[in-house]
This record gives C-alpha cells, structure tokens and sequence, in this order.
C-alpha cells in the first residue's frame, strides 16, 4: 500500500489530534495514529479510549488499507522536513512503513491498524446545531471554574443545560462557579450532559476558525462534535451534577460598580504580598473608596491600593482568594463589572456591567474566605 502526501499538511493535522495523546496508555496502540487509507483521500484518528478525534485529508493513493502509525517518531521527523512530498510505503504483512523523499529513506515499525480501538456508534442520539464561535465562548467563559478533584468528577467537566429555549453552560470547583447562557442556542428537547475538560480542550484549539455550525450529537454516555473535516467522539461523565442555583445568593443589595481592568491590575499587584497559602485579598468598600489590601504577617508583608468606584449599600470588608477573582476578570470581556454583594461570609457574585450581547447572560460567583480581624 502507498500514499503520497505533504509533509506540512499532514504535520498540520497531525498535531491537532496530537492532544487527545497520553503519555502513559493502557493500551500499546493508543500510542499510535490510526491512518484509514482510501483512493486519494487517508481518515486520520488518534485516541485515548475516553476521546476519540477523527479528520480526513486528500492524499494521493489508489489502494485501500489501514495501518497504525507511532505518532511521536511521526511528528518529530515531519517537523524536521521542509515543506515537501513524501512517499509512504506499506508492507501489510509486516505493517513496515517506508517515508521517502528527496533526502532519503526512513524505515519503521507500524502496528496493525485492525486492533486500533472503533469508537462507539450513536444511537437514538438527539442533535443540534451551534455556531463555532459561540461553542469557544462558551468554554473560554467558564472551563476555568472546573475542578480537578478526582473523587468529584462530576466538578471535573461542564455541564452543558440544553433545551428549546436556551443552552446553559457552568461550571465549580465548589470555590467559585461560572454560569453562561445563551439565548440563541437551541436543542431539540431538555438534557443535561456533562462533558469533560480534554475533548472540549480541543474543541476550543480547533473549532474558533471553523466556518460551518458545528453539529452536536448526543447520547446518555456520549457527545460527538462534527465540523470542517473534523469529529471528536467523547465519553461523558456520569452522574448527578450539585444544585448550583441553590448556592447564587438572590438578595444582594449591596453593589459595587468599578473598571474591570483596573480591579485586575491593583489585584495583581497587591496579591504579590497575600500569604502564600491563602492567596487572600480584603476588600474595603464605603462610599466612592474601594480599599484593596493584601498582607502576609509571616514576613511582614502588606499591600493597601485604594480605586474609585460607584457603590450603593452599606459599608463593608470581605476577603476573597486573589487567584480566582483575577481569573474571573480575565475571563470577563467589559470595561466595567458590577460585583453583588450581601454579606462578609456569603458569595459574591461578579457580572459584566454592560451587556454588547443581548442573547448572551453571564453570572460568576465567588466564595468568601474568613478575615483575621
């Protein structure tokens, strides 16, 4: 069996599937590409059993056949190549790959493509459509909030609320919790699917330059995502995902107006003088005067930055980890943000102040830590 192909095009594709690659797989294969050769065109698939990404590509063949390629060795000598053709040669007794091209030959050992792993078929799935940009935001808006508890797995994806009317999407660690909607996207019936961070990883690397819908296929256990020349088949996590609404605190009547950016840049800077465990910042808000401070009684370091904002409600200190509320601004798009507050030991939530999007609703919430008067 041979093909002909690019070496850069094929390099392209390939480190794209490159991140659904373990570095320790169960399974010797997994280690490998899949490569599904048909007359000029090659399905090109790498997975890890929980995620399984498939794209096709032209290439110039005449037979048909399948072989499984060792996919380090394999992109560590494309990268080596200028742009170029190179001829693949196949044995299928002996699955040896032969690469030739202008500079020489290169010999090594495939594995039979046979014993790859298949993905999982569909079936009764149901299906909906959603813009790749959408999609992105959607995982760039949230996916940071996720938690990497092993014993809560459930906290380790996201949770995608789909219905007719809307798509929710949120996520918590349990510190803090993300919520975006959307108005504008809509699934045929009411599902609630938990999806986890590697395939929507790659979903958000791939999919913001797609210039079709994508197309969302889903069962109780998995979710196939379709778009260009690309599918990305995962496994979803099970279980019951916690009762965030119960924990959005719905009476806030204090409210913090203030620049976004510039909140994030004096937490920044005063939170290079938290303690080291607690990350903690104090906020201090009477009248027009937000006071950011930050200090770390075991070296005797402080920090104090005082910003001017617009606040209605009773005055105030509360404390909250550093890390998670820049995360939270970085992840926000607005010039201003509104940060709802009730009480010293309750969330806060923090909301863009502006709205450019009138199908778009965003809510971050932000646990408490407890200030050493």
């Amino acid at each position: 069996m041979k093909f002909i192909v690019t070496s850069n095009v094929l390099l392209k594709q390939l480190q794209m599937l490159s991140g659904v690659l373990n570095s320790s797989n169960t399974l010797p294969i997994l280690d490998n590409f899949l490569f599904e050769i048909s007359p000029n065109q090659a399905i090109i698939s790498a997975s890890d059993l929980e995620t399984t990404m498939t794209t096709k590509m032209d290439v110039k063949a005449d037979e048909e056949g399948t072989i499984a390629i060792p996919a380090k060795i394999l992109i560590d000598t494309l990268k080596a190549f200028p742009t170029q053709p190179l001829t693949f040669t196949i044995d299928p007794k002996t699955f040896a790959i032969e690469i030739s091209c202008d500079f020489g030959k290169y010999k090594l050992t495939g594995a039979n493509g046979d014993e790859f792993p298949k993905a999982p078929s569909l079936e009764g799935e149901e299906e909906m459509v959603m813009d790749g940009d959408t999609l992105v935001k959607a995982i760039n808006s949230t996916l940071f909030a996720a938690g990497n508890d092993d014993l809560r797995p459930v906290m380790s994806g996201l949770l995608f609320e789909l219905s007719a009317e809307s798509a929710r999407f949120v996520a918590t660690d349990a510190h803090r919790l993300v919520r975006y909607a959307r108005t504008d996207v809509h699934a045929p019936g009411t599902k609630s699917l938990i999806v986890p961070k590697k395939p929507l990883t790659l979903l958000k690397n791939n999919a913001a330059s797609s210039e079709e819908p994508i197309k969302i296929a889903y069962t109780d256990s998995n979710a196939l995502f379709t778009f260009d020349q690309i599918t990305l088949m995962c496994r979803l996590i099970e279980g019951k995902y916690p009762n965030y609404e119960a924990v959005i605190p719905k009476d806030n009547p204090n409210k913090l107006t203030v620049g976004r950016e510039d909140l994030l840049k004096s937490i920044k800077r005063v939170s290079i003088f938290a303690n080291k465990t607690t990350h903690q910042v104090r906020l201090k808000i009477s009248g027009s005067e937000l006071s950011i401070s930050a200090e770390d009684l075991d070296f005797a370091n402080e920090a104090n930055e005082r910003l001017t904002c617009s606040y209605e409600g009773e005055d105030m200190e509360i404390g909250f980890n550093s890390r998670f509320v820049m995360d939270m601004l970085s992840n926000l798009t607005t010039e201003n943000i509104v940060m709802e507050l009730s009480a010293p030991n309750r969330a806060g939530i923090i909301l863009p102040a502006e709205n450019d999007d009138a199908s778009e609703d965003m809510l971050m919430l932000v646990m408490p830590v407890m200030l050493n008067n």
